[in-house]
């Protein structure tokens, strides 16, 4: 569908300013990696040829009887017996002597046909968010196989910030965008209507307000335990009255101007006039305090897992690498990656949404 001369004329004035533009590129090449976690961070093949077959065992589970194993659990593609069997088609003989077999099908020297030989994609990081590999000391520092080192359980840093910027650029859209439109929806109720409306919602908004969020989330995850979807819940529970002050504002202005009133003179319904007619207007204010919203709630989300009261323990946490690193002094790479994680991602946030606001307000957009 094709833009209107309006969106174009955002679309060109988002395109002046360089910093956003140049932000919203990199943050989306980010964001797609992150998306793409499971190919580009993991210690299963992307892709396995075996007998002639495809496997995707990156996102689906294969037992290694699938490869001619003995057992119905999931391969351990990483177990150089399992390797073998790929290599080689399933022969047994990779059970007694895994190493030399895989070797000499490797080298082109083994009888094994080759229809009959397989091969894997890794990704280009081959640890997991999850592997624990037991090599020398924990934490250990940056080199050729772990990139940004390993945490105190000897687990890839980079994996886990790969994995952990997805999860939270994830429960900031989600949060945002579902407290974001209860937050604009009460406002415009509010300052549209005003009166005994607006009333009796300020006064619920103010003992809301004053409701401690911190001991209601802690409550919760003792009685029903911490997960990604409660804590997504009480988050926007807490969050969603961000945006009506701003709102509410521009509304009671808004609600007596000229074309306001013409607009009810017409017969035109009161939900038109509200969503179509002054929330456009509206838009400049509500945009320049969503930024706010979104470091927000992506500082909050780490604060909660620097506390121990956000995500479940195994799921990769950026909160959690700011507490490592407080708890290894002597691993210095632990908080330099959480300060450049968190700096690098809200700083394009940021100016991501400066650009749109710039984008959204009149006075630059019809330069």
């Amino acid at each position: 569908m094709a833009m209107s001369e309006l969106n174009r004329r955002r679309w060109r004035s988002f395109r002046r300013n360089g910093r956003a533009f140049w932000s919203l590129v990199i943050f989306s090449v980010l964001f797609v990696v992150a998306m793409l976690a499971e190919v580009v961070a993991n210690d299963k093949p992307v892709v396995v040829s075996y007998r002639g077959e495809l496997f995707f065992p990156a996102y689906k589970f294969y037992p290694e009887t699938a490869f001619g194993g003995d057992f119905g659990t999931e391969a351990i593609y990483r177990d150089e017996a399992v390797q073998c069997l790929i290599v080689t088609g399933g022969r047994q003989e990779c059970w007694d002597e895994p190493d030399s077999l895989s070797a000499a099908v490797r080298s082109g020297s083994s009888d094994v046909p080759k229809d009959e030989q397989g091969w894997m994609i890794w990704p280009p990081i081959p640890f997991h968010y999850k592997t624990i590999n037991n090599v020398g000391t924990a934490p250990s520092p940056p080199d050729g196989t772990h990139w940004l080192g390993t945490d105190d359980t000897a687990r890839d840093v980079l994996a886990r910030v790969i994995y952990g910027f997805r999860i939270s650029i994830l429960f900031t859209l989600i949060v945002t965008v579902i407290a974001s439109t209860i937050g604009i929806a009460a406002g415009a109720i509010q300052g549209y209507f005003g009166g005994r409306t607006d009333l009796v919602f300020q006064r619920l908004l103010e003992i809301w307000a004053s409701t401690p969020g911190l001991y209601v989330i802690i409550i919760l995850f003792a009685i029903l335990g911490r997960s990604f979807w409660l804590l997504v819940f009480v988050t926007i529970l807490f969050g969603w009255p961000a945006l009506v002050g701003v709102v509410r504002a521009e509304f009671l202005r808004a609600r007596n101007f000229e074309y306001v009133r013409a607009a009810r003179a017409l017969g035109v319904g009161d939900r038109t006039i509200m969503f179509r007619h002054i929330l456009p207007n509206a838009m400049v204010a509500t945009l320049t305090m969503l930024p706010f919203v979104v470091t927000g709630t992506i500082s909050g989300l780490a604060a909660l897992d620097y506390l121990g009261y956000g995500l479940p323990a195994s799921a990769p946490s950026l909160g959690e690498l700011a507490l490592q690193a407080k708890q290894n002094l002597q691993a210095p790479w632990l908080a330099f990656t959480a300060f450049f994680t968190f700096a690098i991602m809200l700083s394009l946030l940021v100016f991501i949404f400066e650009g749109v606001r710039d984008a959204f307000d009149p006075r630059k957009t019809f330069k």
